[in-house]
């Protein structure tokens, strides 16, 4: 199921003093299975971007297609939209609330009129997608340490079945094990089940790594659009947009500059790894 996002301007207090234009004239289109990094500043409008893409909020100017369909076309079911574009917004585990973690994770699909079945299999599908073992299902969610409650709560979209998964730095605040954890199941979901993920994170490494395509925003433009390779190739631009590119990226480039020929497009640890033990004829 591809979007295809269509010319989408979004002004905050459009006619007062307050007027702030946060998207301009952005287009693309995401396939459906791609997994897809969204980087940017603060304030170059991915936020307000990702809430365009399930229905939350209305464009200025411009159309969002879901499955070649106009969201905001008359008689669409905005409701059954944000069932198939699941959204996590950064911190989620703000938002559980319930006595237990799987009554937690029910929520979603109970209000869909679901029977009580299915309500069961969707939960511990759920649950078990993002390796939360059983034992704690039973456990207030507020007795969980910050990666196991970021889990409930990836949980609780992850049971409304979305044929697409949108996170907002879905590892803020979380420590390097946690962080790596939660990445690896959201690329184990883009595997096994063919989900389309849309990633917004700050950590270049972190793109590198997991997104086959990166869109980059700023002041609500795209300013870039392609494979990490692609794009990381123009560091010294994003450099000027606050950005910047993988560490490793910088050491490949300095490398060079030293007169030794390592590829100029490494964008992970692996990669620099496997370029240096070929010049050691390893």
């Amino acid at each position: 199921m591809s979007i295809r996002v269509e010319h989408l301007t979004f002004i905050y207090n459009q006619g007062t003093a307050l007027e702030q234009r946060a998207l301009d004239d952005v287009s693309f289109e995401i396939p459906n299975g791609q997994f897809v990094g969204l980087i940017g500043h603060t304030g170059s409008g991915k936020s307000t971007l990702i809430q365009h893409l399930n229905g939350l909020i209305r464009p200025t100017s411009g159309t969002i297609f879901y499955d070649g369909t106009d969201i905001y076309s008359e008689g669409y079911s905005l409701r059954q939209l944000r069932s198939k574009v699941g959204l996590v917004f950064q911190y989620p585990e703000h938002q559980l609330f319930e006595v237990d973690v799987f009554s937690d994770v029910c929520y979603g699909p109970k209000n869909l009129g679901l029977s009580q079945e299915e309500i069961k299999s969707r939960a511990e599908d759920a649950l078990r997608s993002v390796g939360m073992k059983e034992k704690y299902w039973d456990q207030s969610p507020f007795e969980l340490s910050g990666g196991q409650k970021r889990r409930v709560a990836i949980a609780g979209v992850l049971a409304m079945n979305p044929e697409v998964l949108i996170l907002d730095e879905p590892t803020a605040g979380l420590d390097p094990r946690g962080r790596d954890e939660i990445l690896d199941e959201i690329k184990s979901l883009h595997e096994e089940k063919g989900m389309t993920i849309i990633l917004v994170s700050h950590s270049m490494e972190d793109m590198a790594r997991y997104a086959s395509r990166l869109i980059v925003m700023n002041h609500g433009k795209k300013a870039f659009d392609g494979t990490p390779k692609e794009v990381f190739e123009h560091y010294k631009e994003l450099e000027a947009m606050g950005l910047a590119a993988p560490q490793v990226t910088y050491i490949a480039h300095e490398l060079r500059e030293r007169g030794i020929p390592v590829d100029k497009d490494i964008t992970t640890v692996e990669e620099a790894r496997d370029a240096i033990l070929r010049l050691l004829g390893k």
